[in-house]
């Protein structure tokens, strides 16, 4: 939308009026033109609490993708289905997707991270205070009384009793017992949508399980993220990317890319335990771009994230001198 501002200015014999048009900075209508959902409105007659409106995310940075159109096709589903789960290895975007799908559609973000040690005490509730008499809700259960985006990330590391006690809001009861306050129904928000994250369950990602059948199915759509770029498939969006954000030329961005593309294939085919996302090629980059050597910097940002195994980290050092077609082995910063 644009502004109109009319300033008057008057002299002795004669007045001047001139309009100015402000046009204000890339808000949520633009976002969803550019996203393709303006047909998509999950906010539609959503009143957000005014303590709330901390809660939606702004300033996000797009998402970048291989024609996928994720943020398109998970909005789609959140209006369809209201739930939607993303899955695919760490470091593809699937929590920053979140974040610029809440921005978009101006709803509150209700972040929980599933890890183990995430009791259903904090995501539910409890009674505080010297005699337990005042009751706190949990993020859940705030969610649930005003709506907004709940996401569950690392959903398969969720400890059973919580996915159990999820059910009944994820189909068509749409509400939740709290059994923890005289068993209080409480309705799922008409405004409340649920997207679930999580890594491929494998033995490197400490922690995670096999989601249960009943919480699966629950789930309407499955999304599937993978790198831009993997083995001979080389994005010139992912260069573009690491050349911009790191001031490097696009030939230096495409060896590190192409460094990252084997590597990733080598994690996918369970030879490495961790494959470099975006923001580490970024990193390795910005060290590249102040002088430091690929392969030194690489020991800072690439071969060190990727295992505390000696022979591991050797491995990666071979790709690393393979791919870049340097040899030797990697000095560290500051040596001759």
């Amino acid at each position: 939308m644009t502004q109109t501002i009319r300033i008057k200015a008057e002299g002795d014999n004669a007045s001047l009026i001139v309009s100015l048009a402000l046009t204000p900075k890339m808000g949520e209508e633009s976002l969803r033109t550019k996203y393709g959902v303006t047909k998509y409105d999950l906010a539609q007659g959503y009143s957000i609490p005014e303590t709330l409106r901390s809660l939606v995310p702004n300033n996000i940075p797009e998402y970048v993708d291989s024609g996928e159109q994720y943020v398109q096709r998970i909005i789609r589903s959140l209006f369809f289905f209201k739930q939607c789960s993303l899955i695919g290895p760490s470091g593809t975007g699937k929590t920053h997707i979140v974040y610029l799908v809440a921005q978009i559609c101006g709803l509150p973000l209700w972040e929980i991270n599933c890890g183990l040690q995430t009791s259903a005490y904090d995501l539910f509730g409890r009674f505080v205070g010297l005699g337990k008499e005042n009751w706190v809700d949990g993020q859940i259960v705030s969610w649930c009384r005003y709506g907004g985006i709940l996401y569950l990330d690392e959903a398969n590391m969720m400890k059973q009793d919580v996915a159990t006690r999820l059910n009944p809001l994820l189909d068509t009861r749409g509400h939740m017992v709290l059994n923890e306050k005289d068993n209080e129904i409480i309705p799922r928000h008409p405004h409340g949508y649920v997207i679930i994250s999580m890594n491929p369950y494998s033995a490197e990602f400490a922690g995670t399980k096999p989601l249960n059948a009943a919480f699966r199915r629950r789930m309407s759509v499955w999304l599937n993220f993978d790198y831009l770029s993997v083995g001979s498939r080389i994005s010139d969006r992912e260069i573009e990317i690491v050349g911009q954000r790191a001031k490097i030329p696009l030939e230096t961005a495409g060896n590190l890319v192409r460094v990252a593309a084997e590597l990733r294939k080598r994690y996918k085919n369970g030879d490495i335990p961790y494959a470099p996302s975006v923001g580490d090629l970024v990193n390795w980059a910005v060290l590249v771009a102040d002088g430091v050597s690929p392969l030194d910097s690489a020991e800072e940002t690439i071969v060190s994230v990727t295992s505390d195994d000696i022979e591991v980290r050797a491995a990666v050092r071979r790709i690393l001198q393979t791919v870049l077609g340097l040899s030797g082995g990697v000095s560290s910063p500051g040596s001759p």
